[in-house]
């Protein structure tokens, strides 16, 4: 026997994301009403301006109490791929493209109670051009080498966790 969704109702319909309750039976026979936010998923860029140093922005966060550091990413677009997304992004929030682009992973950052999952990209030869951001987004584009965004992980300067996690798939690549 495998989970079965015996009813969900829709609680909330927000700009990104729907929360749902769910009423499942789970594999043990046992049901139960769960609350699960549906999300789109995302792309998340760790952008090298050269080998050894990134693109990270430090950008407000209503929810977090303020600015933080991270790797620029975002929602995907209804039919839209990660990778569209992750170009589409980059370009948006530093205003930079990039000629090469590898897949470093994929994440599922809230699985107790979110479907969202976050692709994860690393992106080189950068070419500057014009940041196009969100009327609601306020972040600064900072260079930050790659020894220096791990150190801010460890002293609890970074503490998104799609950014920790992109930077160690990056680490992990960079080192082979």
């Amino acid at each position: 026997m495998s989970t079965r969704i015996n009813s969900k109702s829709l609680i909330h319909k927000g700009r990104v994301f729907q929360l749902l309750r769910e009423n499942v039976t789970l594999e043990n026979g046992v049901a139960t009403e769960i609350d699960v936010i549906r999300h789109p998923g995302a792309a998340a860029i760790v952008s090298f301006s050269d080998p050894s140093t990134l693109l990270m922005i430090r950008q407000y966060r209503h929810a977090a109490g303020g600015f933080i550091w991270e790797v620029p990413a975002g929602t995907l677009d209804a039919g839209e791929s990660p990778l569209a997304c992750a170009k589409r992004e980059l370009i948006e929030e530093t205003g930079f493209s990039a000629e090469n682009w590898i897949t470093l992973g994929e994440i599922t950052p809230l699985p107790a109670y979110s479907d969202e999952r976050i692709h994860i990209f690393g992106a080189t030869n950068l070419t500057p051009g014009k940041q196009h951001l969100d009327r609601d987004e306020i972040l600064d584009v900072h260079e930050v080498p790659l020894d220096d965004a791990l150190d801010m992980i460890r002293d609890n300067r970074i503490q998104d966790a799609k950014t920790i996690s992109a930077l160690f798939l990056a680490n992990l690549h960079m080192r082979g």
